[in-house]
């Protein structure tokens, strides 16, 4: 594992900042990536978002594009 990354500082962002972020980048040039489990999943989304609940998440990183930008929530 990659556990280096875990002590990279992250931007923390509201909503109005993500929303905003959203609308200038395409998908192709970044992730939104939802880590909720997918009941929720299931009845709300950002379109577009890739689903890996946390508890999963340090198993699927080699999901993640590190070379893109990624949105968490």
């Amino acid at each position: 594992m990659k556990w280096l990354h875990f002590f990279t500082p992250a931007k923390s962002i509201d909503f109005n900042e993500s929303q905003t972020y959203i609308s200038q980048h395409s998908g192709e040039d970044i992730t939104i990536l939802d880590v909720r489990q997918p009941s929720e999943y299931k009845q709300s989304h950002i379109p577009g978002a890739t689903l890996i609940p946390l508890p999963q998440l340090s198993d699927r990183l080699d999901e993640l594009d590190p070379d893109k930008p990624t949105l968490v929530y």
